[in-house]
């Protein structure tokens, strides 16, 4: 609050603070040195000056401009240069009038007129002849500041040497050291001996406003502020039109005789309760500024928590990235070894080999040489062929390649580094991730009869792009889940499913990266009982449907056929047709059909529909045009014809005014079924859904075969 309470000008608090124009606020001492006097006859002003009044610039630029330039400039031959408070707002002072410009002045210029800039907005407002008098004081403001200076002065009265917390209220002041001691810290710190002896303590300073602290309020209450124009009256109705207290004088000299004037005390009341429904609203918008701040301190510790965690990943995925390096790079030295190996034994046994060979053929030469040394024919004729034959053979010996290096001192091994380089040299953090798990909307998602509706979001603060999302339901009895929709929306609607069965959802979104986890699974609960009227989409051409398609009845004398637009497959459904209107004996058809039925002739016809067709004395069930159980009694206007199709026994039953018709007229029905009817132009129905499964059911009548 300091900072309101703070002059604009001068920058330390309010003394006798004046109301501009404008509704700011300046110091009355600050006001007398920012009023600037300006001739109505601006003839002999100097440049600079006659710019700032006229020259069409605003009203708070003169004094900006007035800094910028040098005396020789002003026109002047003594300028005092503008101020600057600590805000940083340009004061202009009271710039005198040059010798002799009131006789320089023409013939017929006005007296000076005095103008008032303010030092917040700029706009400016001219003094009339009461001067500064003529703004009214914000005693308001005033009250305000001395209360904030009587506490301030109230919480700076503490020892400032106590090392308790909260200190201790001061009980002496030393007017040398110019510090404030309580008992304890006076005897500790300031004993009266030594160099504090010629110190002198006084009593610490009372605040303002207090019993002998001076001040305005010492001794007695606030005075009520009195008019402006009269002193001796006090403030007593308030002028909208001028929006100001005046007093009764006020109204009595005609100054506010014809503006719109009311109470003061209810304009006091009104004027405070818009104040504070202003301040509701800034007050609100002050608790979620606070959670604001709130949530984005927590989301400083989130990021720095987060950035530890990848630091920590990177440096885990890096030394594993180090660590496969090094395994790999045992296999490859090991593949080296034992190639190593195999080219050295090689070698080894290849001079072995021919070591041995070239013993041999050595010491075969040297016999040879022996032999034909001696000079005896008929023995070296002897053994001549058998040497000559070992000679050939050890020649044979050193065929083609046999002297030559069977492996080469070069390594058939090369390993191709560069691709796995350019990888760790393109190694960087991924642009985008996977998407985030959906939050499902709870509030948005239903069940309608047989079919449910499920919405979901993505969670706030969430900058991974998403693609599409993949919703997925089980079967409705505990087993496996499905895809039931893949799209970019975020509201899906399932139809077709079972009555009465617990369905478990979930969803997953999707991008280039992959396919995100999970969401919670959420359960829906589909009705147990069937609500559903006719539906005109399927309906022939012919049927007329009103009543909100619950009321049906034809354009044609033939038959012709509508569907509910409700399927079933699944539990026990039981619904009725009332006969609103039965003319000349018809026979209407009801029962059950496939969505693809015959709609142009009577239900039970084709081998689509299961029906029970009824005239007013007797029924027959019929199925593939096949007529079978007649049964006595029939219907008229104010009947009722009951379908019951239970799907866990897989049969149909019908009823006329609550009493079972015949046997169950199917058995060993398998698939989905819609409810349907067939009635001509004589015949009017109207449909009831969703009641229950008649409990009670009364014996059947006795067919006539």
């Amino acid at each position: 609050m300091e900072e309101e309470l703070k002059c604009p000008v001068c920058g330390s608090l309010f003394r006798e603070p004046i109301i501009l124009p404008c509704s700011h606020n300046v110091c009355l001492p600050c006001a007398r040195t920012i009023a600037v006097q300006t001739p109505e006859s601006e003839q002999h002003l100097p440049p600079l000056l006659h710019r700032a009044a006229g020259g069409g610039g605003g009203g708070g630029d003169h004094a900006d401009k007035l800094s910028l330039h040098s005396e020789t400039d002003s026109g002047y031959g003594s300028y005092t240069p503008s101020l600057k408070s600590p805000n940083g707002v340009r004061v202009l002072p009271l710039v005198p009038a040059p010798p002799g410009a009131a006789a320089a002045a023409p013939r017929g210029a006005g007296p000076a007129s005095s103008s008032l800039t303010c030092p917040q907005c700029h706009r400016s407002a001219s003094l009339d002849q009461r001067g500064l008098r003529g703004f009214q004081r914000n005693r308001l403001l005033e009250a305000i500041v001395q209360r904030y200076q009587q506490g301030r002065a109230a919480a700076a009265a503490k020892c400032q040497l106590c090392d308790r917390s909260p200190p201790e209220p001061a009980a002496v002041l030393c007017e040398q050291c110019e510090v404030l001691y309580c008992g304890p810290c006076q005897l500790r710190c300031h004993p009266a001996r030594g160099p504090f002896a010629k110190h002198r303590l006084a009593p610490p300073p009372a605040p303002p406003g207090a019993p002998g602290g001076g001040g305005k309020g010492a001794g007695g209450g606030r005075r009520l502020p009195t008019c402006a124009e009269h002193d001796l009256e006090n403030y007593s109705m308030y002028c909208v039109s001028c929006r100001s207290p005046v007093c009764y004088r006020c109204l009595e000299e005609g100054q506010h005789g014809k503006h719109d004037v009311k109470a003061l005390g209810a304009m006091w009341k009104q004027h405070k309760a818009q104040l504070s429904q202003a301040l509701n609203g800034v007050s609100d918008k002050a608790k979620e500024a606070k959670e604001f701040l709130v949530q984005l301190k927590n989301l400083l510790q989130q990021i720095q928590e987060n950035g530890l965690d990848y630091e920590a990943c990177l440096v885990a995925q890096c030394d594993a990235l180090v660590d496969a390096l090094t395994r790999q790079k045992a296999k490859l030295l090991t593949k080296v070894t034992k190639e190593r190996e195999h080219k050295l034994k090689v070698v080894w046994d290849q001079i072995n080999h021919c070591t041995l060979k070239l013993r041999q053929s050595t010491g075969l030469m040297e016999y040879c040489l022996e032999v034909i040394k001696e000079n005896d024919p008929s023995g070296f004729l002897q053994i001549s062929d058998a040497l000559i034959k070992r000679v050939q053979v050890s020649q044979e010996q050193w065929v083609k390649g046999a002297l030559e290096p069977k492996v080469s001192a070069e390594f058939d091994l090369t390993l191709d580094s560069e691709p796995l380089l350019q990888s760790i040299h393109q190694l960087d953090f991924i642009q985008m991730k996977l998407p985030p798990v959906p939050l499902l909307q709870l509030e948005k998602c239903c069940t309608r009869n047989n079919s449910v509706t499920l919405a979901w979001r993505m969670p706030p603060l969430s900058h991974n792009p998403v693609e599409g999302y993949i919703l997925e339901l089980d079967d409705g009895d505990g087993g496996q889940f499905r895809e039931v929709y893949v799209g970019k929306e975020t509201l899906c609607t399932i139809d077709g499913l079972h009555f009465n069965s617990t369905y478990n959802a979930r969803v997953k979104a999707f991008n280039s990266s992959g396919v995100g986890p999970y969401s919670k699974t959420v359960i829906l609960q589909t009705s147990d009982v069937a609500w559903f009227t006719f539906d005109p989409s399927s309906a022939h051409r012919d049927i007329v449907l009103s009543n909100d398609n619950q009321t049906a009845t034809c354009n044609s004398y033939d038959d012709r056929v509508v569907l509910g637009t409700a399927a079933f497959s699944k539990g026990i459904h039981y619904w009725e047709l009332h006969v609103d209107r039965y003319d000349n004996h018809p026979d209407p058809a009801f029962g059950i059909a496939r969505i693809n039925v015959v709609k142009d002739m009577m239900l039970g016809k084709d081998d689509k529909a299961w029906a029970m067709y009824v005239d007013n004395n007797r029924s027959w069930f019929m199925h593939c045009n096949s007529h079978t159980n007649r049964t006595e009694g029939g219907v008229s206007k104010g009947a009722t014809v009951g379908v019951l199709l239970d799907l866990n026994k897989h049969n149909l039953t019908f009823y006329i005014n609550g009493q079972q018709q015949g046997p169950p007229a199917f058995e060993n029905i398998e698939g989905v079924f819609m409810p349907a009817l067939s009635l001509n132009r004589n015949v009017q129905v109207t449909l009831h859904t969703g009641l229950e499964v008649p409990q009670c059911v009364k014996q059947p009548k006795l067919p006539n075969n």
